[in-house]
């Protein structure tokens, strides 16, 4: 009885390490959920076939490496934008452990500087309806980059020729966008170089989708390995008229089979893709490259993807047949690396050096629109402050009429209608002063009067006879010869 218990526990135990070996291991490490959206039936416009099947091949080799795979075909604005959001809540309800990917396969656009991806009910009548129509590169990135995660991977098979009439004067391809810009811990790639446009190719998937496929089963590959490889055999397929581009903040590592967990710090350099370019200096690939075959030396620099790569090979191997197109891409490479700096610093001073080097381009008529709108924010800042009159210190005001400034007849501006300024009397208020109403004031005492009630009518007194008499010789006596008067007697006094 013991020996079938043993050799049943011994058989599990086999199926599991079986099982350990199969899956990948990071899938253990980490939650994973990818978006795959693929765009084929554009309703104004012919249909992209190979989107949809771009977009069911990568569904299986995504789940095949352990991702939570959503997926989502033909979408109109409003169903694109709510799928992105529902995403984004998948992705915050994972937690900070999380690994996200999106994968697009359909159109994409550039607009004033603006990456769009394009919902199949898009149907512009001019650029400024993409705006209202289409779904910003951007908001997608925002969104997710605002979310705490281990790292957020986007791959756009989105370079596709413009099909829109309506859109002759929008720039081809897309702009760049500079990961590093933004959160850290993305990694973003194209399956063309910015500015370029990419194939949809003859088969069943892209260039781009089909080198994917194959590249990223390979085991223990980190991540940055994966797109170099990517960008040789999409160069190789397409004989160099489409070279992938990638840039990267990764702050860990990622692969998508195999190896150890992917919360082990980056490979150092391994976030310096393209527009990393300051590493390596043009006279540093020559010293690389001198006496290697053609062949070999344009793997290398291709895998780099940098300006500098691209001109020492160009030097080295003038007559070689693959230098006319490393001619092409190092000439748009900086065409583009020109409009993103253009673009970001957003002043007449940036849009006019762009036009000064690169009038011709197809960016040409969006950087004069763009400058002719920053020209008018500018103008409009001076005229305001012109329009509005400068404060005065008291000390140095005028301080008598003679010195006092004529106005103008007429305002500076006459578009600006002049400001009337009202007069502000700047004296500080008086205290108000409650005046109480005097008190009644007491007549002194030798003022004072005392009336005495008439006597009763009983006829004069006999003192009173002798009193007239009295007065009327004092005042006869007084009068006349200018001698002393007598006495003279009254009711307040002896005088």
């Amino acid at each position: 009885m013991r020996r079938p218990v043993l050799s049943n526990l011994l058989l599990a135990s086999g199926l599991l390490a079986l099982t350990q070996l199969t899956m990948p291991t990071d899938a253990a490490a980490e939650a994973r959920l990818a978006l795959v959206i693929g765009q084929s039936a554009y309703r104004t416009v012919p249909e992209l076939p190979n989107a949809a099947n771009d977009a069911k091949g990568m569904t299986e080799l995504l789940g095949n490496a352990g991702f939570t795979v959503t997926s989502a075909a033909n979408l109109g604005q409003n169903e694109m934008r709510a799928a992105i959001s529902d995403f984004a809540g998948k992705v915050s309800a994972s937690g900070a452990d999380t690994v996200a990917l999106v994968f697009y396969a359909g159109h994409g656009l550039q607009i004033d500087g603006e990456n769009y991806l394009v919902p199949v009910d898009l149907d512009p009548k001019r650029e400024a309806d993409i705006p209202l129509q289409g779904v910003r590169l951007n908001d997608m990135l925002n969104t997710l980059g605002a979310l705490p995660t281990r790292a957020r991977i986007f791959m756009l098979d989105a370079c596709r020729n413009n099909p829109f009439p309506a859109l002759s004067g929008a720039g081809h391809g897309l702009a760049i966008v500079d990961t590093k810009a933004g959160a850290p811990g993305s990694f973003i790639s194209y399956s063309t170089s910015p500015g370029a446009e990419a194939e949809d190719g003859n088969g069943i998937d892209s260039p781009y989708t089909t080198a994917a496929l194959t590249i990223a089963k390979q085991p223990n590959l980190p991540i940055e390995e994966v797109f170099k490889r990517i960008r040789v055999a999409v160069a190789q397929s397409t004989e160099g008229r489409q070279i992938p581009w990638e840039s990267s903040s990764l702050t860990t590592d990622f692969k998508f089979f195999g190896g150890e967990s992917s919360g082990q710090p980056a490979l150092p350099g391994a976030s310096a893709m393209a527009l990393a370019s300051g590493t390596r200096s043009v006279a540093d690939w020559r010293r690389d490259l001198q006496g290697k075959e053609p062949k070999a030396a344009y793997e290398l620099v291709i895998t780099d993807d940098t300006v500098e790569a691209y001109q020492a090979y160009i030097e080295l191997y003038a007559q070689d047949a693959r230098t006319p197109r490393l001619r092409t891409v190092v000439e748009r490479r900086r065409q583009m690396l020109a409009w993103e700096r253009a673009v970001a610093i957003n002043t007449r001073a940036s849009f006019e050096a762009y036009l000064a080097n690169w009038d011709n381009s197809d960016l040409a008529a969006t950087a004069r629109r763009l400058l002719l709108r920053v020209q008018n924010r500018n103008y409009a800042l001076p005229v305001a402050a012109a329009a509005t009159p400068a404060p005065i210190a008291v000390a140095m005001a005028p301080t008598c009429p003679c010195s006092t400034p004529t106005p103008p007849a007429s305002p500076v501006n006459p578009a600006v209608a002049p400001l009337i300024k009202k007069r502000v009397d700047e004296t500080p208020p008086k205290r108000k002063v409650v005046e109480t109403p005097p008190k009644p004031r007491r007549p002194p005492p030798e003022d004072v009067v005392y009336e005495r009630a008439p006597p009763p009518d009983r006829g004069p007194p006999p003192g009173a006879i002798m009193q007239g008499i009295g007065i009327g010789i004092g005042l006869g006596m007084g009068m006349g010869g200018g001698g002393r008067g007598g006495d003279y007697h009254n009711d307040r006094g002896r005088y």
